[in-house]
């Protein structure tokens, strides 16, 4: 039987429906060799009510600004998401058969915005529901816009802090444009979940957090229906759906059993399950259409008016972050900043100052923000995300995954390293320079002064990918003119002479102690060229390159941060793609856990002050 439906199920035709997803469930990880087709099975019924009922879409139209949005954030059970999307006819049989996790295909083990119909990468469970506050926090107060964001979480994943950090930003933002719906089947990977099917603790938790708690029957229909029919009354706080459910419901000898998770059916036992559920069914159900919202262009940046710094006066770079901020936003309305409860000291009160209504504070949940700001971007916002540079390493998943999901981040951290001085080790952010460069496709930005910073945060709005800038705690001599330009991926040689025997690489607190360091040299007669390598990654490996072997392979290279994936990584690698005969390199970093003193002490203990820069230069030169 076929049926294309585009005003919703009947609610007697819904079962119908749940017996196709739970089918083609079993039919595409057993064709696939892999899979999770009982986590599956036990949201069936949920998501064909959902679909055929509830859902606004237009399927032919995935950008269309009226759309709902349906998170996955049980991304694990894909096979019931792909099966969806053959019910509602964008993936063919053939293509949920032979494309299911094979390579090159885009039916991947876990969704991702390879297919049209997907805002994030789900998968790496307490995500999807993060990122899911992020697409309602831009529906709700920067569009204004009538859509829903339907988010469809295990309870497996309730374990994770970052989905108790979602319901409570949600409610205190009262998101009630977002719904989600928790699948809570009892079983987890390895056996039953810390509650089992508590429901009236779970329910206890949700309305601690501020959120509406409903519990329901996951496989009756009519509760299910009434539960998601609330969406359309006057919310006064984010929905949750707890549902319980039977994890591989409607297979005999599987469904509530142990040690079937993850584990696609044998081509007999698939057979079987498949013959119990009515078999193989081609129902083809579009749902609701979404309202209609005229789609206007935003107007493009215009020219940015940065602030401007007089050479030698002492700036925190942190401090030129939001004022740099809000002039970009000024010419561009897709500006959106979001903060770890931390603005007055990373330098973004300046933004909320300017453009209120588009700043969010996050309070201390560095995973949410991050998340957030994942959300926005797939709604277009240009998001920019500051906090500590140490804290940020607690959303190492979450900036991790965004190259998977295909977004655009902006992270500024501040108090970076040994420079912040007497708040000691648990603030000084010594490994983000690591993180970030590893992550993928991403672009690692240190600079020195405040003109640069202001010049590298209107730039990372043209940026791809994860961006990354790194700002310091103290005031530094502003050390170029509003005239000068910073391209990603270059360079600033501030001491240079024929004559120069040394060549000294810094960025941030350590260039000036690089400058400091030459000075020093000079009245011994040696000549030192200073290289700011305000762009960590890309390096300007061809400029350094060149100043290296000008200087005859000499080279001593400072970084508040660890030794490993630094500064003193990105140069060693820019040298070794075109190796340098008779390289003496001098590389200092912190090495060892620092404690509480002031900037000069930390700097010294650390051995990248300029007296230990100075000590090096003269080592490579005895070399």
């Amino acid at each position: 039987m076929t049926t294309t439906m585009h005003e919703g199920l009947d609610l007697g035709q819904v079962p119908e429906l749940a017996a196709q997803l739970r089918v083609d469930s079993i039919r595409a990880s057993t064709s696939a060799g892999s899979g999770h087709p009982t986590s599956s099975l036990s949201a069936a019924d949920l998501l064909a009510t959902l679909m055929s009922r509830h859902l606004r879409y237009d399927w032919d139209a995935p950008d269309a600004p009226g759309n709902d949005h349906l998170v996955f954030s049980k991304g694990h059970a894909s096979p019931l998401l792909y099966s969806v999307y053959k019910a509602a006819g964008v993936v063919s049989d053939r293509e949920l058969m032979e494309g299911y996790r094979r390579f090159d295909q885009r039916l991947e083990g876990h969704p991702t915005p390879v297919l049209p119909w997907v805002d994030v990468a789900t998968g790496s469970l307490g995500q999807g529901l993060p990122d899911g506050v992020g697409i309602a926090l831009a529906g709700k107060n920067l569009e204004q816009a009538p859509y829903r964001v339907w988010v469809l979480t295990g309870d497996s994943e309730l374990a994770e802090g970052s989905m108790w950090e979602a319901l409570a930003t949600a409610s205190h933002y009262q998101l009630t444009n977002l719904v989600t719906i928790v699948d809570v089947n009892r079983l987890g990977q390895r056996g039953e979940t810390a509650l089992g099917w508590d429901m009236d603790t779970y329910a206890a938790r949700v309305e601690a957090f501020g959120a509406q708690a409903v519990v329901v029957d996951g496989h009756d229909i009519d509760q299910i229906d009434d539960a998601l029919a609330r969406a359309d009354g006057e919310l006064d706080r984010p929905l949750v759906i707890l549902a319980r459910t039977v994890k591989g419901k409607g297979i005999p000898g599987v469904e509530d059993e142990l040690d079937w998770h993850g584990k696609p059916m044998p081509d007999e036992k698939a057979e079987e399950a498949i013959e119990s559920l009515g078999g193989e069914r081609s129902l083809q159900v579009r749902g609701l259409m979404p309202p209609h919202i005229e789609q206007t262009a935003r107007p493009e940046r215009g020219s940015v008016q940065l602030p401007a710094f007089e050479r030698g006066e002492e700036v925190a770079t942190r401090k030129a972050y939001g004022p740099a901020l809000a002039a970009l936003a000024d010419v561009d309305p897709r500006v959106v900043a979001l903060d770890g409860e931390v603005s007055n000291s990373t330098g973004v009160a300046d933004f909320i100052e300017a453009h209120p209504e588009r700043f969010f504070e996050m309070f201390i949940a560095e995973q949410q923000m991050v998340a957030a700001a994942t959300g926005l971007s797939t709604r277009g916002y240009l998001a920019y995300v500051s906090t500590f540079a140490a804290f940020l390493t607690r959303a190492a998943d979450f900036i991790r995954m965004a190259p998977v999901s295909r977004v655009d981040l902006r992270l500024i951290g501040s108090h970076a390293g040994v420079e912040i001085g007497a708040d000691g080790p648990s603030q000084m952010g010594l490994e983000d320079l690591a993180m970030i460069a590893a992550t993928q496709g991403s672009t690692v930005l240190y600079p020195s002064d405040a003109t640069s910073t202001a010049a590298l945060v209107a730039q990372m709005a043209d940026v791809p990918g994860v961006s990354y800038l790194r700002t310091t705690r103290g005031g530094y001599p502003v050390l170029y003119g509003a005239e000068e330009l910073f391209p990603v991926g270059g360079s600033k040689t501030l001491r240079s002479s024929p004559q120069d025997s040394v060549t000294l690489i810094g960025a941030g607190v350590t260039l000036h102690e690089a400058l400091a360091a030459a000075d020093a040299l000079a009245e011994d007669g040696v000549h030192a060229r200073v290289i700011d390598a305000y762009s960590i990654k890309p390096i300007d490996g061809e400029g350094i390159r060149e100043a290296v072997t000008a200087t005859g392979g000499r080279v001593v290279v400072a970084e508040d941060h660890h030794a490993e994936g630094g500064l003193g990584a990105a140069v060693l690698a820019a040298l070794a793609s075109e190796p340098i005969a008779d390289l003496h390199l001098r590389h200092l970093a912190v090495d060892g856990v620092p404690g509480s003193g002031t900037t000069e002490e930390l700097l010294d203990w650390a051995g990248i002050d300029a007296a230990h820069i100075a000590q090096a230069a003269r080592a490579a030169l005895e070399a």
